[in-house]
């Protein structure tokens, strides 16, 4: 699909501000998704869909989150500039793209080769700064620890408790919990070493996070 790129910068301004009608309330997350443009992280199959507030499929039986979910965990999840984010399932690169225009020092991995390398061309074609990792992400990447963040962009059983040994004391991290099917939006602050609070937000649904600390992938 040909279309004017002034289209698409049309439609994430109508997306933006659905977004707020809906509730997002930091604009620099808004500002931020205004920036990013999603087109180039859909399928060629699913461009003319892509300032639709849905989810989209995309390759590998995976899909690109819908732009008010991603905006809902990047407001809750309140980063700051040169904030060290540990995200967890890179998927489309378009979580972390927002997170990398926000300032973030960002490291994303991701289990599928393909996800992985495909990301890699789109942000070297859009000068995208973020650190990408192939592998599993339910185990997160202990040798680059601690992060003042983590977010996780897959459904998990419970709280992987090895991303919470790698927040920083203080440090957020938001993660969907509950079953394959439905998810309660879960905020964790890590308080001390050994204390963290758990905040229950909004239900969702996201694919399974398939690792270790995760669904096995059966």
């Amino acid at each position: 699909m040909s279309v004017n790129p002034k289209y698409f910068l049309e439609q994430r301004i109508i997306l933006v501000d659905s977004l707020r009608r809906k509730g997002i309330k930091d604009e620099r997350v808004l500002t931020a998704i205004e920036k990013v443009p999603r087109e180039i992280f859909v399928p060629a199959d699913q461009k003319d869909r892509a300032y639709i507030d849905n989810a989209l499929p995309i390759e590998c039986g995976q899909s690109i989150s819908q732009p008010y979910t991603v905006a809902y965990m990047t407001e809750l999840l309140d980063t700051f500039d040169g904030c060290k984010v540990l995200e967890i399932g890179t998927g489309s690169g378009y979580q972390c793209a927002i997170l990398s225009v926000l300032g973030c020092e960002v490291f994303s991995i991701e289990r599928i080769e393909f996800l992985h390398n495909k990301v890699k061309k789109i942000f070297a074609n859009l000068n995208i700064k973020a650190r990408l990792f192939l592998g599993d992400g339910s185990k997160g990447l202990p040798e680059f620890a601690p992060f003042d963040r983590i977010i996780v962009t897959a459904a998990a059983p419970d709280i992987p408790s090895s991303l919470i040994n790698q927040l920083k004391i203080g440090g957020k991290l938001v993660i969907p919990v509950g079953s394959r099917n439905e998810q309660i939006m879960t905020l964790v602050i890590r308080s001390s070493t050994n204390k963290y609070e758990i905040i229950r937000k909004d239900s969702f649904r996201f694919v399974p996070l398939i690792g270790e600390e995760g669904w096995s992938n059966e």
